[in-house]
This record gives structure tokens, sequence and C-alpha cells, in this order.
């Protein structure tokens, strides 16, 4: 009689596992088709972040649940399992408050959206491409190929730059010429540049401020717009169009000069020019012949 009641007993041990496991495959497989349907159906609706956060809650839920129901097929009590996982979280919160900062923080990045996946921000001295948002982290991928990772709570109190958050982006370039040049000449000279170069847009126009008198030059500012595709290969571009540009109409761009002056009741400081050893050896060579 004890080994029928054994055999029975383990029967039914046998018949609940096989029922869980059913439920953990089934929850496997509605999940993942519940979460391709959203992407199918939602994808160009949503931007990519909220795509793949939706994705994610549909997932798990759903997944959370199959399981569930497969432990209460095994036996375990859900409430018994609830307050367990409650206390169990209130130990992990006290334990990791710098995690529940980051995940409190990529709360608000959601809800804010400064930027997206695919978009170049500048987050103090790194700038990359984003990668993934997630709960505790946002990963970045720098120009020069290297892999970033930010904690949320960073984010948030830092400045972020997003780069291409708007279509066209303004280049700002410095220009310094010689005091003795022509301002008028020289912003015909620079709005001639812009015009000659297909990168810069037509509207918004290109802007020209003159900034001040510096120590050795007139300080100016050229301003162009170009689409944020652009702004690199015209950045490369206009630079070197300017200088040509400048060599052509004969416009001096100055390098830093320097006047020493003792004062009114001294005598001016004696300069004389000390002969290279090549200005040495040439009238050697000169009485040689």
């Amino acid at each position: 009689m004890f080994d029928q009641l054994l055999d029975k007993l383990s029967g039914e041990s046998l018949s609940m596992i096989v029922r869980a496991f059913i439920l953990v495959v089934l929850g496997l497989v509605v999940a993942g088709t519940v979460s391709r349907l959203l992407q199918r159906s939602l994808g160009k609706r949503l931007s990519i972040h909220h795509m793949q956060l939706l994705r994610r809650i549909a997932y798990y839920g759903l997944l959370t649940l199959f399981v569930a129901s497969a432990l209460r097929e095994l036996g375990f009590s859900l409430a018994l399992l609830m307050g367990a996982a409650g206390v169990l979280t209130v130990a992990v919160g006290f334990a990791s408050q710098t995690s529940a900062s980051n995940l409190i923080s990529g709360l608000f990045l959601i809800g804010e959206r400064p930027f997206t996946i695919g978009d170049i921000i500048k987050i103090g001295g790194t700038t990359g491409e984003v990668l993934s948002i997630d709960a505790l982290s946002i990963k970045l991928r720098t120009f020069d190929n290297l892999f970033v990772r930010i904690p949320n709570e960073t984010l948030i109190k830092s400045e972020v730059t997003n780069l291409t958050r708007f279509p066209i982006r303004r280049l700002d370039l410095p220009v310094g010429v010689a005091y003795k040049e022509d301002i008028g000449r020289v912003r015909e000279v620079l709005l001639a540049v812009a015009d000659q170069n297909p990168l810069c847009l037509d509207e918004p126009a290109p802007l020209f401020i003159f900034l001040g008198f510096g120590d050795s030059a007139l300080d100016l500012q050229f301003s162009v717009w170009a689409k944020r595709e652009n702004f690199l290969p015209l950045r490369n571009a206009i630079t070197a169009e300017i200088k040509a540009a400048f060599d052509a109409a004969g416009i001096e761009i100055p390098f830093p000069h320097r006047s020493l002056y003792a004062g009114e009741a001294t005598r001016p400081f004696p300069v004389q020019i000390v002969p290279g050893p090549a200005d040495e050896e040439q009238p050697t060579r000169k009485s040689d012949r």
C-alpha cells in the first residue's frame, strides 16, 4: 500500500513538473511573439528608445506571469513569494542606493527625452553616439570607436549637449586679419567663399561679426550654416578655402606681434642681426672662386 501511495505521489509530482515546464516554455514563446508584433505595428510610430522600452516591458511582464503560474503549479504560495520579494527589495534598496538613484534618474531621462538612440551627444569631455539607454546607464561609442558607459545620475547632474537634435548647425570660424586690411573687403571675400561652397546654406544666411581689436589682429567671426550631416566636411573644407582666398586677395593673416618699450626716458633697445652659419660660409665660397 505504501508503494502504491509513493507511486501516486511520484506521478502527481511528475505531472506538476511537466505542466510547470510547459507554462515556462509557452511564456517564452508568447512573450517573444508579442514583443515582435509590437515592433512591427508600432516601430514606425515610436522612437527606437521607446520601442525598446515597450518591448522589454511586454516581454518580461508576460514572462513573469507565466513563471508565476508555473510556480503555482508546483505548489508554491504566491503570497509568500510576494512577501519575500518585498523584503528582498527593501534590503537591496538600502544596500544599493547608488543604483536606485541611477534608476530614478533613468525614469526622468525617459520622460524628458533629451536624446534618443543614434543621437550624437556631448557630456563633459566625452562625445559619442548613443548606443543604448538602459535603466542604470547609457552606452556611448566615441568617434575613435571607444565604448563609454555613463551612469544616469551623472547625466541628470551634468550639462548634456545634443549635436544632432536639429537638422541644421552653425559653424563659427574665428578669423584674424592685419590692421591695415579693409574690413569691408574682407567681408566680401568671406561671403564669396561661402557662396562658392555647396555645403553652405543660403538660408539662414552667413553671418559676419566684428569682435574687436586684438593684440595683433582685427578679430572677426564668420558663421555659416550647414546640414548636420555636412557639418564636419564643411569645417574641414572651408578653412582651407578661406586661406586660399585671402592669399589670392592679398589679405594678411598676421601672427602675434610684440613691441618692447622701456619708457620715454630710456634709449631704444639695440637690435643686431647676427649672421647664421650659412651667411658666414657664403663669402668664403665666393673668395675661393
